[in-house]
């Protein structure tokens, strides 16, 4: 917080004031974190805990809740939509609405931090990393045509766990759990969502799908951190997002 803003900021603004020191000199990949970095971020994944849907004026939605369809010629509305905080070179922030049974597919956030903390529901988060060296592995690259094997990643499953408000915040790094789907359980629900810098395609931050090719129960019970293999897809066709108005605190930065 920056001097004499006192508690009269709300968390919400609080958060992007954090979200801004903690960002603006974060580790890229394969960096060691600096102290001052890594005592900024736990400030922002505490202030993240404390947030509540209330903060942002959410108004949980039910499962026949449904948007207007975003035109004449749309058969139905987005499965996702988004509403924008605010931007600025260091991070981007805003909240993430799923419907109920919507998935955003397996993407990843090349070089990006990121925090996710739920506001409402129940998200499921897959959670994958890429190998970067591809000797050595458990399995062989499944049979695939030529022209797609510069598609493939060996990757593995690092962790799949299930997030209420009640939870802490989901963390990702340019290193660590970099690539995640994230699937509504049992009905709607919305996160909040603090991605470092933004994506940006010309400064090599685009967003890449996958899917999954191998099972990850092949590696055996035993092995913790299971082993797959990724394929790089287009954006599947059942996914897309939507915008609608942010309804909560402005945020000045």
């Amino acid at each position: 917080m920056m001097p004499g803003d006192g508690n009269m900021a709300s968390i919400v603004q609080r958060i992007a004031r954090q979200a801004l020191f903690t960002f603006r000199s974060s580790p890229r990949a394969g960096e060691d974190a600096s102290k001052s970095f890594l005592e900024n971020h736990s400030k922002l994944t505490s202030l993240m805990t404390e947030v509540r849907a209330a903060d942002l004026k959410l108004v949980p939605r039910k499962a026949d809740d449904s948007s207007p369809a975003p035109g004449p010629y749309q058969h139905a509305a987005p499965p996702v939509t988004y509403m924008h905080i605010c931007e600025t070179d260091h991070f981007s922030m805003g909240v993430f609405l799923l419907k109920s049974g919507a998935s955003i597919p397996l993407h990843d956030h090349p070089g990006m931090h990121g925090v996710l903390k739920v506001m409402y529901g129940k998200v499921r988060i897959s959670c994958f990393d890429r190998l970067e060296r591809l000797a050595g592995g458990t399995q062989a690259a499944p049979p695939l045509p030529g022209t797609q094997k510069g598609a493939l990643r060996r990757s593995v499953l690092r962790s799949i766990g299930e997030y209420t408000e009640e939870n802490g915040p989901c963390v990702l790094s340019p290193d660590r759990d970099n690539l995640h789907q994230i699937d509504a359980v049992d009905g709607p629900t919305a996160f909040m969502d603090i991605l470092a810098p933004p994506y940006d395609p010309e400064d090599g931050r685009d967003c890449h799908y996958y899917r999954v090719l191998t099972d990850p129960q092949a590696n055996g019970p035993e092995q913790k951190e299971k082993e797959v293999w990724l394929m790089e897809i287009s954006q599947p066709a059942d996914f897309w997002c939507g915008g609608e108005p942010y309804p909560g605190p402005e945020v000045s930065l």
